[in-house]
């Protein structure tokens, strides 16, 4: 007899990929000249930003679904804007590389995502350079480059957009752990929506003013309301979709469903957008890198294991055991503000996990916060509504 609720799990995953999947593809249809013929990235964010804004407060003051934060003037400028920024910059540079190379490749550099959130979290003090971890860095930066240099359609523009997109977001993550958490401050999606993407289209606004303003007005766009409200509502229900999944499983199976939706996702982009080929060298060098980013979400599943048996007493692990068997959502995915433990580098205030073990991001939807492993960054609404 199947147990309904493990039945439940799964299919909140499927509907997770299926989002994340289709979001990605949505918009590189868009924005491709060869098929919508709609080359403004920055455009496309501002809806997807205005959008969920305008859903999140509705959501927020007018039905109360969730209740606002305590927010304050000194926690929103100090907070809230910075995180908006690099936010704001990593969907507009990572919905550019649409426009220059193909999905496909796309998500091949996009294994990169650890190696940059580790780098920012080294660099920032939120986390400490170890020997296993940069070598598995090391092993995902080969893996990239060979992929790289397989690469038919190579594009130094494209790339170099994307690249700086993942950068962007790894900032974004550690930002979000230095300041949010650091404050004692958790953003549901709804809140997350609510408070960062009203100020992320603001700070749009002045690039898509002074690069995409001038061309949209000399060009002649046919803009189909139908298009924009149904890509930028798959992108709203994908932040839902993860918020269920989290809800329901553990570090482990989001990990795995993420390397899932990977393959799948390079295998059908090529059946999607024939232009795109897929080269022995491309499929070489990202399992070398997909090898590496296994490699480190288990050494960081290890280490988080590892901290909370320390700190729970016997019967306390047994039953959680169970637990993670069942798929449940792990109690330490709750935050405690009265928790803290200490780093080397400073205090990380009721997390028992770094900004750099956000690895499997999706950036479609990255205003999920960070759970007990971070499992999600980023990539999320972010992008990474990509």
């Amino acid at each position: 007899m199947f147990n309904r609720q493990l039945l439940l799990t799964y299919l909140y995953l499927l509907v997770y990929i299926l989002l994340s999947s289709g979001v990605i593809l949505y918009n590189k249809w868009v924005l491709s000249p060869k098929y919508f013929n709609f080359p403004f990235p920055i455009t496309l964010t501002m809806i997807h930003m205005g959008f969920s804004g305008t859903v999140a407060f509705f959501l927020v003051r007018v039905l109360k679904v969730v209740s606002p934060v305590k927010m304050t003037f000194e926690i929103y400028a100090t907070c809230v804007i910075p995180i908006s920024a690099f936010f704001a910059s990593s969907l507009w540079f990572g919905n550019t590389a649409y426009l220059f190379i193909s999905v496909a490749f796309i998500q091949m550099l996009k294994a990169l995502m650890p190696v940059a959130t580790f780098l920012m979290a080294v660099i920032c003090g939120t986390d400490k350079l170890r020997c296993d971890v940069f070598l598995n860095m090391v092993m995902v930066s080969i893996g990239v480059v060979i992929s790289s240099y397989g690469e038919i359609h190579f594009n130094v523009v494209g790339t170099v957009y994307q690249v700086t997109g993942i950068f962007a977001e790894a900032l974004r993550l550690v930002l979000t752990q230095v300041l949010l958490q650091k404050k004692g401050l958790t953003l549901n999606p709804v809140t997350s929506l609510y408070y960062i993407a009203p100020c992320s289209f603001v700070f749009l606004f002045v690039p898509w003013y002074l690069l995409e303003k001038p061309g949209m007005d000399v060009s002649q766009i046919q803009f189909n309301f139908w298009i924009f409200f149904s890509n930028a509502l798959c992108a709203l229900a994908l932040n839902f979709s993860i918020l269920l999944v989290i809800s329901r499983t553990g570090a482990v199976t989001i990990r795995v469903a993420g390397v899932l939706k990977d393959w799948s996702l390079i295998a059908l982009s090529t059946i999607i957008f024939p232009e795109s080929t897929i080269t022995g060298l491309n499929i070489i060098g990202y399992a070398i890198a997909l090898c590496g980013v296994i490699m480190y979400n288990y050494l960081k599943v290890k280490d988080v294991r590892a901290s909370q048996a320390s700190q729970l007493p016997v019967e306390s692990i047994s039953e959680r055991s169970v637990k993670e068997l069942g798929m449940e959502k792990k109690s330490s995915d709750v935050y405690d503000p009265n928790s803290s433990n200490n780093s080397a580098s400073g205090v990380k205030n009721g997390w028992n996990s770094s900004a750099s073990d956000v690895m499997v991001v999706d950036e479609e939807a990255p205003l999920i916060p960070p759970s007990r492993v971070s499992h999600l960054g980023r990539s999320q609404l972010g992008s990474r509504l990509e």
